[in-house]
């Protein structure tokens, strides 16, 4: 044994390869967090002090080899100066760049997924075999962070720059093949003969068959680019990275600018200028922002997990109700593996349903993600049927019949009496009370609510409503079933509107008073999606249906009278009494026409302006400012309040319904992050500037504590 710690062991094997094992005790996957990277300084060091060691073979004891930092040390870490976290980064790379100085060869052996300082740790050393069932990249990016461990500096001498830069701002897991053909690895061999492989590869390297020192000096050294090809490669690429982000991620360019400077530079004055990028990236609210979010989806999956020991499997299920909605469902149920039932009422519904999941299925081939034996047999797992004569062994269901409560609770009534005693049944409702559809029925423990977002394939939100009487075991199964199903599961109470819903009405009541005060709703969109929603107010309700819009609207008013009735005739219902209901019809805010590939366009129609001129003041131009807050304030005041009324348990929960929701700007990390950066004494102050406007905008008691306090939200 040359070296036993709490994450590495060092080994001498054979003809003088010491292999260097990392696996982290106490813990089911190899990650750098301090006790490692601790270890890993001293076993470079053990290892120099060896004249035994004639090589050294990196691997790992566990099914990944590294999956990158802990998240977890950022929060303590990031609250440094820059100049203190560019400290703590040279000091990390000391460690990389002695593995990197060994005065013998060096290679790793990768087993399975390699990220982030996982990668850069393969990075650090001469030679890379990859087992056929690993991944390996550098996601910092994801977390509004770059490489911070040598990857901006090693990856474009071992790949290329322009690999590097699609490697890093990209932020990809990257295959086997992708890995071999760009160069970042230098063999893949089937896992089975990983170990064997590396050894052989490594024993070529110590006869000298393999000229590692090279290739070490190639990383070590400029970047082989002329001005000019730098000019080119440089530019070009933070030109493109800007388009794609408007500016919302600084990460990228930073990572692409610190790559450029650093072309001319060696290793250790390239890693300093790696080290500043990283430092000032770790200090913005972005990054703050997406490593809350990474904090916050853990949180999710930790608890859908708690729900697994009182969930009954869902080995088939049912939808009612084809067409879109249904379809969507049926499509995402059999592709996750789960037949599915889908009945309806008429041919005609089948037929459209069976349509919708034949499209998806169809796009997955031509996109080459599924092969097209792998779409008959998932086709194959959706029956369609007019009867519920194949109902008696169904075991969960999902209701997705027209949004309106009586024609629900005749269908709910229908089908208790068609299924077993146990099944459970749900209703994809988005907007009405659970406990009033269960109010009828024999059997409410077993009914509650499993509200899917439309387009079901795209959207990762899953809302599960608890009702007064459901059981803690029918949510347990209907968690169950929806990450069976691929998606994320958010567990909330009943109320109208729900989580989502609730929250998302008040913003577009704020869009509501702001056209009626003579705003132009083209600029209030232009100004939300600048502020980093994937579109604004008005082009968001002309995708969600005008018609569903005022339904909805109406349901929130009679739930919420106080804030949510307007007193006032609104634009929406304008445009819904003159049946423009957005893209359905072709006709809402805006017109729609068809592209090039098929898809709607929206045009601006002067009609609009014409028709809601009765309903308007006099055009104003208001500054982004009041338009945000105008927006905003609705939005965050009634996601605290959820918070306060136990709707949703936690503000994770609350911000990540949000993102995965209705697309609130990730690089924000939600309405309660949102508030945490303005500072709720600086927010309860805002929503005072706009107290005129009436109760949407006034903050709740616990909000004016909260700021008294100095609290907040994540703390």
């Amino acid at each position: 044994m040359i070296y036993e710690g709490k994450a590495i062991t060092v080994n001498l094997i054979e003809d003088g390869i010491a292999e260097l094992k990392f696996d982290l005790q106490g813990d089911s996957v190899n990650k750098f967090n301090r006790v490692t990277l601790e270890d890993l300084k001293a076993a470079v060091e053990a290892i120099q002090g060896n004249s035994d060691v004639k090589g050294v073979l990196v691997t790992s004891g566990k099914d990944v080899f590294i999956v990158g930092a802990d998240i977890t040390e950022f929060g303590e870490a990031f609250k440094q100066s820059e100049e203190e976290i560019v400290a703590w980064g040279l000091e990390a790379n000391k460690i990389f760049c002695a593995i990197e100085d060994l005065s013998v060869p060096t290679l790793t052996a990768i087993n399975g997924i390699a990220l982030g300082g996982g990668f850069e740790m393969c990075l650090s050393t001469d030679l890379r075999v990859m087992s056929d069932k690993a991944k390996v990249g550098l996601p910092e990016v994801k977390l509004g962070l770059m490489p911070g461990f040598g990857g901006t500096v090693r990856l474009p001498r071992v790949i290329g720059a322009d690999n590097a830069i699609e490697w890093i701002c990209m932020g990809a897991e990257n295959k086997p093949e992708k890995a071999l053909k760009d160069g970042a690895v230098d063999a893949v061999v089937a896992a089975d003969k990983l170990k064997d492989q590396s050894v052989a590869m490594l024993k070529a390297a110590i006869a000298g068959e393999i000229n590692w020192q090279a290739r070490r000096e190639e990383k070590t050294s400029k970047l082989k680019l002329n001005t000019m090809e730098q000019m080119m490669v440089f530019e070009t690429a933070k030109g493109f990275v800007a388009g794609q982000t408007k500016g919302h991620y600084p990460a990228p360019i930073v990572a692409i600018k610190s790559m450029q400077k650093a072309a001319n530079m060696g290793r250790d004055k390239a890693l300093e200028v790696e080290a500043k990028g990283f430092a000032q990236l770790a200090k913005t609210s972005e990054s703050n922002a997406l490593i809350g979010l990474f904090m916050n989806d853990q949180l999710l999956k930790k608890k859908a997990k708690e729900f697994d020991k009182a969930a009954k499997p869902t080995n088939k299920a049912a939808v009612l109700g084809a067409g879109i909605m249904g379809g969507g469902i049926a499509f995402q149920s059999a592709l996750k593996g789960t037949p599915i039932m889908m009945k309806d009422i008429a041919e005609a519904g089948i037929e459209l349903g069976l349509n919708e999941a034949n499209k998806l299925l169809a796009k997955r081939v031509e996109r080459k993600k599924m092969k097209p034996l792998a779409m008959g047999e998932t086709l194959n797992r959706i029956r369609p049927t007019l009867s519920y004569a194949e109902f008696g062994d169904v075991d969960t269901v999902v209701e997705a019949v027209v949004e309106n409560p009586k024609v629900k609770k005749m269908v709910l009534a229908e089908l208790e009496d068609k299924v077993r005693e146990d099944a459970i049944i749900t209703s994809n409702t988005s907007t009405i009370s659970i406990d009033l559809l269960a109010a009828d029925l024999k059997r409410p423990e077993n009914f509650l609510g499993m509200h899917f977002f439309n387009p079901v394939h795209m959207m990762p939100l899953v809302e599960v409503i608890r009702g007064a009487k459901t059981s803690p075991e029918a949510v347990a199964t209907v968690v169950a079933y929806a990450k069976k199903m691929g998606k994320t599961p958010i567990v909330v109470n009943d109320c109208p509107g729900f989580l989502v819903n609730r929250v998302l009405f008040p913003y577009f009541a704020g869009f509501a008073g702001l056209v009626r005060d003579g705003a132009d709703f083209q600029k209030v969109d232009k100004v939300m999606e600048k502020f980093g929603f994937p579109m604004g107010p008005a082009y968001l309700l002309d995708v969600v249906g005008i018609d569903t819009g005022v339904h909805a609207n109406e349901v929130m008013a009679e739930g919420f009278p106080d804030r949510m009735k307007a007193d006032f005739k609104t634009s929406m219902e304008v445009m819904f009494e003159n049946e423009r209901y957005g893209q359905k019809n072709g006709k809402g805010f805006y017109v729609y026409e068809t592209d090039k590939k098929g898809k709607p366009k929206k045009v601006v129609d002067q009609a609009t302006y014409d028709l809601i001129k009765p309903v308007v003041a006099e055009a104003k131009d208001f500054e982004a400012e009041d338009i945000i807050a105008r927006c905003m304030i609705p939005m965050c005041i009634e996601i605290a309040r959820c918070l306060e009324e136990g709707i949703v348990d936690t503000p994770a929960e609350a911000d990540m319904g949000l993102i995965f929701g209705i697309g609130f700007p990730p690089f924000r990390g939600g309405a309660c992050r949102y508030m945490d950066a303005v500072g709720m004494a600086e927010f309860v102050a805002l929503c005072d500037k706009y107290a005129d406007l009436g109760n949407l905008y006034k903050p709740t008691a616990r909000m004016r504590e909260m700021a008294a306090n100095g609290e907040s939200y994540f703390g």
